[in-house]
């Protein structure tokens, strides 16, 4: 880095460069820093110190797995909790969501009991839990804005997260992706 530094110390005060220096990560349009590094202070740094990037990949890929009545889960990467939701497909089919009733926490429910419900201008609809847990926590911005539900059903629109019997292991009656996109295309 030093080196950087001896031959072109101009690119120094480019930010775009300084974050590629500093953190080795592509670059950015906005710097890191609010002044650009002088080459002296870049040399002051003790040439022993290596910048380490965090491993980014996962040994254990989540993968969502969904009901034939298009509820999906996430589960956790130690396969103890789960999140719970309703798939875009439902999402589309319901319509324009005006309110939802989310589980109250602490609530024991078994795979396909009623954990809430989703009203849209259409119609309604219970949501069902795809796997046997206790729910440790609801989606309280549904709440206010249940229109998230139709901008981001699996993502930001989460219904509940429930800690798994079982440690996650019987998702085995469930779907991947590719099987539920059969089941919609149907």
């Amino acid at each position: 880095m030093a080196s950087i530094a001896r031959l072109q110390p101009s690119l120094l005060s480019q930010p775009c460069l300084y974050s590629a220096i500093r953190s080795s990560s592509r670059c950015s349009s906005r710097p890191l820093v609010s002044r650009p590094i002088r080459p002296s202070q870049l040399a002051a740094v003790s040439s022993s110190r290596r910048i380490t990037r965090p491993f980014t990949g996962s040994a254990a890929v989540r993968e969502k797995k969904y009901t034939k009545d298009h509820e999906w889960i996430e589960l956790s990467p130690d396969g103890k909790t789960g999140t719970i939701g309703i798939s875009t497909y439902a999402a589309k089919a319901l319509g324009d969501v005006v309110y939802i009733e989310l589980p109250t926490i602490g609530t024991e429910v078994g795979a396909g009991d009623t954990i809430g419900a989703v009203e849209s201008v259409k119609s309604a609809s219970d949501i069902l839990a795809p796997k046997a847990g206790t729910v440790v926590a609801k989606n309280d911005l549904l709440e206010e804005k249940p229109g998230v539900i139709n901008t981001s059903p699996e993502e930001d629109g989460w219904i509940a997260k429930i800690e798994v019997e079982s440690g996650g292991k019987d998702v085995e009656g469930l779907m991947g992706l590719e099987e539920y996109r059969k089941l919609t295309e149907e």
